[in-house]
């Protein structure tokens, strides 16, 4: 598989943003992909065997982990955009989609909507999944500034966090600073109304999700003047990795629709 790594302007940390995973040199849609709270953009590199080369996933990596461990990471949602803006002007002519999870759908969202301020050039499509509709009042106080122990539970609960990573010390004090730090930017968060996308959303939930429920997503059509669908898949917050969820085959056809010559050529119809 060839790895393309977009240039971008600056110095240092700066240069290693974008990773775009596709052998296409100038793809049919390129999909950058934003990941949840604590995680690495990594866990969508084998997204890429999913489509073919005109589709293609471009890992975003986030300072404070993977490759960029060492970095910090940032605490709050416009301060990471509007970063991110700065450095993807030059790569959205190509046609593109957004994805993120969790906290990667309200980046997503918020970044939407900063590309079209600063480039006039959003996005083809916006594909969210595991978060409600950002106008959603939480339901849950902040745990971000909870002693370690508290902190660790919140975590526990979710299912998110690899229990050998949770029972390891050396481990989790290498995490437990950017994951507070997620969980802050996640938290902190304040929704303020810009008006409706112009492009589709897709919305993908898990059923058994304890913090985001079915009512929560329906807010989502709210924001956007082109469609949205809602789409429920069996398993909890972190449905995405689930073996036994359908999300993997429903997620390539979602893509692959949106982009009209490739749903022709595959024989792939809107659903």
């Amino acid at each position: 598989m060839r790895t393309t790594v977009l240039n971008n302007t600056g110095t240092g940390t700066d240069r290693f943003w974008f990773e775009c995973l596709s052998r296409a040199k100038t793809p049919a849609l390129r999909l950058f992909c934003f990941p949840y709270a604590g995680g690495s953009a990594e866990i969508y590199r084998h997204w890429q065997k999913w489509f073919p080369p005109e589709i293609g996933i471009c890992l975003v990596h986030l300072p404070g982990r993977g490759k960029r461990l060492a970095e910090t990471a940032f605490t709050r949602v416009s301060a990471l955009v509007n970063t991110i803006a700065d450095r993807m002007g030059p790569h959205i002519h190509t046609p593109y989609a957004l994805y993120g999870h969790s906290m990667g759908a309200l980046v997503s969202f918020e970044l939407s909507w900063e590309l079209i301020r600063r480039y006039d050039a959003g996005p083809q499509h916006l594909f969210v999944s595991g978060h409600s509709a950002p106008q959603w009042p939480r339901s849950r106080p902040p745990t971000f500034h909870l002693p370690d122990d508290d902190f660790l539970m919140v975590l526990k609960r979710l299912n998110g966090t690899p229990r050998e990573v949770l029972e390891n010390p050396d481990l989790m004090a290498v995490f437990l600073e950017v994951l507070r730090a997620d969980f802050e930017m996640v938290e902190t968060y304040q929704y303020q109304r810009k008006g409706h996308l112009d492009c589709p959303i897709t919305v993908y939930s898990g059923l058994s999700d304890e913090d985001i429920s079915l009512q929560a997503c329906q807010g989502w059509p709210d924001q956007t003047l082109s469609g949205c669908k809602i789409k429920m898949f069996n398993g909890d917050h972190f449905f995405i990795r689930d073996p036994k969820s359908q999300f993997p085959d429903v997620f390539r056809n979602d893509v692959l629709s949106s982009v009209p010559c490739l749903a022709w050529q595959m024989n792939i119809g809107k659903t």
